[in-house]
């Protein structure tokens, strides 16, 4: 059986969308950027572990709902279970190692995860709504981050929401793109509307201290380069998952960047 075929375990184990890997090692890459620990290390750990129990889980969860016994079935019960596991010993050491209240984050991300499960689950997974619920949910990876290797809370608060003023109007570009592809009014006033109000939430934190100012400068060129974007012909879905892939990286380094070097 090819690696690629539908019953195969790279098909049900690995997720293809280059945006949901880019909202998932975000959180964990700046979280560890900013506070490196062991218990950071698990928590990162759990978080990529989520992330990959989502397809073995839709896919499970669509063959019992048929009643019927695929190929992939027992693959994807098997990837599932190891994912569930890896989640278990990451919080794990993360309870035993963190030096401080590092299960909050997820905790409050509860709601906006069960959002997305649900949405995935009912095949509604594609909506803004459910988008938007998975990539807060995420995000909560980098406070909780933080908070296991001891850090300030309103650190962990200003990385959640820079990851928050990140994700959301790239949603919306991203989505607005593939309407634009498929010959569609491409909403780019929501788009535009979105940066900016991103940008004011994030300047007001730079300003009581929660943010370097650099992650600012960060989100403002992304905007910059919506407005580019928006200007010039579409482009292919894969294409923008990169362009995604790389904008999540640029907030990371240069906020990380930022939070060290007092920026």
């Amino acid at each position: 059986m090819g690696r690629g075929e539908p019953g195969s375990l790279r098909a049900v184990a690995l997720p293809t969308e280059h945006g949901g890997w880019g909202l998932t090692l975000e959180p964990v890459l700046l979280g560890l950027a900013v506070t490196p620990s062991l218990a950071g290390a698990g928590v990162a750990a759990a978080a990529l572990a989520v992330f990959l129990a989502r397809r073995p889980l839709r896919l499970l969860a669509a063959d019992l709902r048929r009643r019927q016994r695929l190929p992939r079935t027992a693959i994807a019960a098997g990837v599932l279970a190891g994912c569930l596991g890896m989640i278990a010993a990451g919080l794990a050491a993360a309870a035993c190692l963190a030096s401080g209240p590092w299960w909050w984050p997820p905790v409050a991300a509860l709601p906006a995860a069960a959002w997305q499960i649900g949405a995935d689950l009912t095949r509604r997974g594609r909506e803004f709504l459910a988008e938007a619920a998975g990539a807060v949910a995420m995000g909560a990876a980098a406070p909780a981050i933080v908070l296991a290797g001891g850090g300030e809370v309103v650190t962990a608060c200003g990385l959640w929401a820079v990851l928050a003023a990140r994700s959301l109007p790239s949603i919306l570009l991203v989505r607005a793109q593939i309407r634009r592809g498929r010959g569609e009014p491409g909403a780019a006033g929501a788009t535009h509307a979105a940066h900016g109000m991103a940008l004011a939430g994030i300047g007001g934190l730079a300003s009581i201290g929660a943010l370097p100012w650099a992650a600012l400068g960060a989100l403002g060129a992304l905007w910059l380069w919506a407005g580019i974007s928006l200007a010039h012909p579409p482009v292919p879905a894969r294409t923008l998952g990169w362009a995604q892939v790389r904008a999540g990286l640029l907030v990371v380094t240069v906020t990380a960047a930022g939070h060290h070097l007092g920026w």
